[in-house]
């Protein structure tokens, strides 16, 4: 009989995990020895469990299933929690295997002993510790069920060392999943009516409802409705680009994304959840929409949500119409002193077919959604849960599975630094990943954040706590030292070359944009393209917005 390692293997492949990213120790030599049994696992060196999870995500997000990390310990868990936290957010599914001392030897408080399940329940919605390696396959094979829910969640299998090396295991088939339930008829019936009725409506779509084929069913259902199409503010993946339903973002501030929902009388959500203000502010409410509004739900996560829109359009009288689709645009490369809008602006005119965008870019990116929202269809991935540092992992996990697309990841110079480990594996697998460094040399969107909640004392202590220029940080070096090509752009023609070569060549590589610090308050003039890079403006939403924010 094979023994508790292999079982699990054999068991994670047959159920479809085929991708392991791992940071493993003593507690798991028996998996990684076992991984020569199973060629159908590919495992992933990662050299930080951040990294580990963040790729876990990465690949979730594009392959639609759950990839596995190998975590070792309490500590280890510990180190991939914050990108674990953003996977929680995002609905991902995603399997922890975390080995743990011998059962026997627990006893002892030895150095690396930690309550590992309290660890594991800050962001797992099912963890089990393995019991015997008899029943240890069958544990794996519920750990995948659960992952993929629905929702998609992360689920951790604690995975003592005598139970990997144990005798006696055997390879548990798949679990089908539990197969999801519509919304009941009257719930329906009553969103059917709101939508046809006179009060002003949208759809807030979020998770599942921002991918083909359900995107393209909301957006009919908006166009025969008249409803506005909203997205949540950090999308787990969105499907944009030329020729896609037109999709307007709800803003991350607060005080824009109040003006932008202050008309709508009744919101509809489609797996996403009520916009509240991402922090509370002195003097400012947490809920964003009107106090008239009312709220319905079409599809909890856990509901069947591409049974749901199918009903609904049938009920509004939808399937015929014709969404509102993004026309094909492209803004001419830009010229001079770089900046972070030109680095936007790069992107949007010279984005591939087909590529995967990792946003992390911060107050950097702001218009970013704007410059390429006619540029060739491509996948946005969000940062969904607020931890930073998962743009890097991120871009690992999607550019492995999806070894044919190019992947650009935007992201901040404070954020980059969480998790710069990530070049090194991708570097080692190869990937094709342009990593692009907003390096502003700051922490710009706390100097934002200060200015926010009203710290009007703050001195020369207080934003040294959000400066990186003492000592500059050099990304051109870090990144050769962990095996990727890198260039320094100061200038928009310089970014434009080193933007089109990496694009054109195989494999990693990364450039050192280096550009003003971004935010000491935000521009006026910038105000509507911000808000009309979310998607198409109401009519008088400029000047709503104008209002709102003039001195």
């Amino acid at each position: 009989m094979p023994d508790g390692a292999r079982s699990l293997l054999r068991t994670l492949a047959d159920c479809g995990v085929t991708v392991c990213f791992s940071n493993p120790g003593t507690s798991e030599m028996h998996f990684v020895a076992a991984l020569e049994s199973e060629p159908r696992m590919r495992a992933v060196l990662t050299l930080f469990e951040g990294v580990a999870s963040g790729a876990a995500d990465g690949w979730a997000r594009m392959r639609g299933s759950p990839a596995a990390t190998l975590l070792h310990l309490g500590c280890g868990l510990g180190n991939a929690l914050a990108n674990l936290h953003n996977a929680r957010k995002g609905g991902v599914p995603l399997l922890n295997i975390v080995g743990d001392h011998a059962s026997w030897h627990a006893g002892y408080d030895t150095p690396l002993q930690s309550d590992i399940e309290t660890v594991a329940r800050n962001v797992s919605s099912w963890v089990r510790r393995g019991r015997d390696t008899a029943s240890l396959g069958r544990d794996a094979a519920e750990a995948v069920a659960a992952a993929m829910g629905p929702p998609g969640q992360v689920a951790t299998l604690i995975l003592p060392a005598d139970v990997s090396w144990g005798d006696g295991g055997v390879a548990h088939a798949p679990l089908p999943p539990e197969p999801p339930a519509l919304p009941d008829a009257r719930s329906l019936d009553d969103i059917a009516e709101a939508l046809r009725g006179p009060r002003r409506s949208a759809l807030l779509l979020g998770g599942r409802a921002l991918c083909e084929p359900a995107l393209g069913c909301a957006a009919r259902i908006a166009a025969r409705t008249g409803a506005r199409l909203l997205a949540e503010v950090f999308p787990t993946r969105l499907q944009r680009g030329a020729g896609t339903p037109v999709v307007e973002r709800i803003a991350y501030l607060a005080e824009l994304a109040r003006v932008q929902l202050a008309d709508i009388e009744e919101l509809v959500l489609v797996d996403a959840r009520l916009p509240v203000s991402f922090f509370g502010y002195p003097g400012q409410a947490s809920e964003l929409l009107a106090p008239s509004c009312r709220v319905r739900t079409l599809a909890a996560p856990t509901q069947d949500l591409h049974g749901a829109l199918q009903s609904l359009s049938e009920r509004v009288d939808a399937r015929d119409a014709s969404p509102l689709l993004q026309p094909t645009s492209r803004p001419p490369l830009p010229r001079g002193r770089l900046s972070a809008e030109k680095v936007c602006k790069a992107v949007g005119a010279l984005l591939p077919d087909d590529a995967i965008v990792v946003d992390e870019a911060q107050t950097s990116g702001l218009m970013l959604p704007f410059y390429t929202a006619g540029a060739p269809r491509h996948d946005l991935l969000c940062l969904t849960g607020g931890a930073i540092g998962q743009g890097l992992p991120l871009a690992l996990g999607a550019a492995i599975a999806c070894p044919q697309r190019p992947v650009i990841a935007l992201v901040g110079d404070g954020a980059a630094l969480y998790t710069l480990q990530a070049l090194w594996s991708m570097a080692r697998e190869r990937t094709h990943v342009v990593a692009v460094v907003f390096n502003n040399r700051a922490y710009s969107i706390l100097n934002l954040e200060l200015q926010r909640v009203g710290a009007r004392q703050a001195g020369a202590a207080a934003r040294a706590q959000l400066r990186l220029d003492d000592p500059e940080i050099d990304f051109v070096q870090l990144a050769a030292g962990l095996g990727v090509p890198a260039r320094r752009a100061t200038t928009a023609e310089a970014f434009n070359d080193a933007l089109r070569h990496a694009l054109d060549t195989p494999g990693p590589h990364l450039i050192d944009a280096v550009v003003p610090a971004a935010v000491r308050g935000l521009k006026l003039r910038l105000m509507p393209h911000l808000l009309g890079s979310l998607g198409r403006m109401p009519p008088g939403l400029a000047q709503a917005l104008r209002r709102k924010i003039a001195p």
